[in-house]
């Protein structure tokens, strides 16, 4: 029961969602990268890529400095379809920008 309720709150914030899109979209990223595409401060970044990896959906990579996101593979059948319904709805997903000078 926690691992579903975990997987359903880290889905429940409309930013989550758009940086689980976008790295579904865009393959592995750096938190760098997330953070010069929307706009936003690495503080509040993580905590969103925190509560996505806690959901289950993040994988992390690091090397160095720096923190690589991706999809988790293999994922269950409740987190595909969960990706699945996402990439249908109508929202505003900015271009990778490249934020780490690598």
């Amino acid at each position: 029961m926690e691992t579903f309720l975990d997987t359903v709150g880290s889905i429940n914030d409309e930013t989550r969602i758009r940086i689980l899109r976008f790295i579904n979209e865009n393959g592995e990223v750096c938190v760098c990268d997330i953070e010069s595409s929307f706009g936003m401060i690495q503080s509040r970044i993580s905590r969103h890529l925190k509560i996505l990896k806690d959901g289950g959906f993040l994988k992390v990579d690091r090397r160095g400095k720096w923190a690589y996101y991706s999809i988790r593979s293999p994922l269950d059948r409740f987190r595909l379809g969960i990706l699945d319904e996402i990439r249908y709805l109508d929202l505003d997903i900015p271009q990778l920008l490249k934020g780490c000078g690598v």
